[in-house]
């Protein structure tokens, strides 16, 4: 019998330090490497993300030891924050509910492609990420199919790869990649 990963959640809290003051660099970490992940890909440098936090090199080391360290715990707080986010939005109306939420993916999908390189497929934290996020948006597009506003011809696995391949294009900027998106989600609400 295999066991089953952990949920996204719960690693990500196994992997934030408890004292205030190493949370708050480990968070400024996070959030320099993903943004640092985002303008220079998978070979930022981590020497440059230390000092986008304002923290020392030594402080990156001690809380991700390798590389491979630091594009999981991006990787899994960005999943984590996307499952976060489909709890937010669940009370919306169905069809609101499901685009806020796929808004936010795209996003998501920005930092994945950066990280996603050095992650294998098979590993633990890809295998718990990709659970969690199907957990959180799968009933988005049913309840949206249930109400009769999503195609019931699809599922969630459809609706990742098309906004997947959308976001791994590039764009003039962020309102074209939404336009795009918008134009790709004509296609999935159902006309009325």
């Amino acid at each position: 019998m295999t066991a089953q990963p952990l949920p996204v959640s719960e690693i990500v809290a196994s992997r934030r330090p408890h004292r205030k003051d190493a949370a708050r660099n480990y968070d400024a970490l996070l959030a320099a490497a993903r943004e640092a992940f985002a303008e220079h890909g998978a070979e930022a440098s981590l020497e440059d993300i230390a000092r986008r936090a304002g923290v020392g090199i030594g402080t990156l080391y001690r809380n991700f030891p390798t590389r491979r360290d630091l594009f999981e715990s991006v990787y899994a707080d960005e999943v984590n924050a996307l499952c976060q986010a489909a709890v937010e939005v669940a009370e919306l109306p169905p069809w609101e509910a499901l685009t806020t939420w796929l808004n936010r993916f795209t996003g998501y999908m920005v930092t994945k492609r950066a990280v996603r390189e050095a992650l294998d497929d098979e590993s633990e934290i890809f295998q718990a990420c990709r659970d969690s996020m199907y957990g959180a948006g799968g009933p988005l597009l049913e309840r949206a199919q249930k109400a009769g506003e999503a195609r019931a011809d699809m599922d969630f696995g459809d609706l990742v790869r098309m906004v997947a391949g959308i976001t791994a294009t590039s764009f003039e900027d962020d309102a074209q990649r939404d336009r795009v998106l918008a134009i790709a989600l004509d296609g999935v609400r159902v006309a009325r």
